[in-house]
């Protein structure tokens, strides 16, 4: 198995809207894939897929060699999620909310170590409802971590952050993949893509319009470039 996670051919519509239309791309084992597309290109959707919590119409989807709509409690425990809304529950508190869902996991990392890496321990008492948008991603993100997944998907997670906090979660993915965690970003951020992606993936209206090693989408031209001419046509 050379790919952590791979679509291909993968439909999925919403009533009158295509969403994803015969989408096709993959992240290598080991590396970050950086996801970009502009809004309403099917990011969020072909994620979604990717961790089972929607079906694709047709197409397949694996997640370390499993179909993540029929995998078991073994393999979602492999699997790390942050999706741009978090879910999270507004009565409780940052740490009371990681100790529990520490011990849905066998092997869980540790809660007040990872809530340190994040900062979270910095506003450790305040409410969920009570905290700004940057801190509920260092938490959400957290949340993700604590089954220490071998495969970890994370919708714009430095959304909502100031710069030190945007540094803090870059430098943790770099941490993440030197530890061999396989990681999809879904970004709108060049600057997150080229410094932190080893693979590259442009979708645009459901589809895959580029993908690569970072090197070979550019071709010696800005990122920034190569995104907006394929996102226009729409075309490879």
């Amino acid at each position: 198995m050379t790919h952590a996670v791979s679509l291909t051919d993968v439909r999925r519509t919403f009533g009158t809207v295509t969403a994803l239309d015969g989408l096709t791309w993959s992240a290598p084992l080991g590396r970050v894939t950086a996801v970009l597309g502009p809004n309403g290109a099917g990011k969020t959707t072909a994620v979604e897929c990717a961790v089972g919590l929607t079906r694709p119409d047709s197409g397949t989807v694996r997640v370390l060699g499993t179909d993540p709509a029929t995998a078991g409690a073994d393999h979602r425990a492999r699997v790390g999620v942050m999706l741009q809304s978090g879910g999270l529950p507004n009565g409780t508190k940052p740490m009371r909310l990681l100790d529990h869902l520490a011990r849905l996991y066998a092997d869980p990392a540790d809660v007040p170590a990872t809530a340190r890496r994040l900062g979270i321990d910095t506003f450790a008492g305040t409410t969920v409802r009570r905290l700004s948008g940057g801190q509920k991603q260092r938490l959400a993100l957290a949340a993700a971590l604590l089954g220490q997944p071998e495969v970890l998907f994370l919708d714009e997670p430095a959304a909502g952050l100031d710069p030190h906090g945007r540094l803090d979660v870059w430098d943790l993915i770099s941490e993440l993949r030197s530890g061999g965690v396989s990681v999809v970003v879904t970004t709108h951020s060049f600057e997150e893509a080229d410094r932190l992606a080893d693979h590259l993936v442009i979708m645009s209206a459901g589809r895959t319009v580029a993908e690569g090693p970072v090197a070979a989408v550019k071709q010696g031209r800005s990122l920034e470039d190569v995104y907006f001419e394929l996102t226009r046509t729409g075309r490879p």
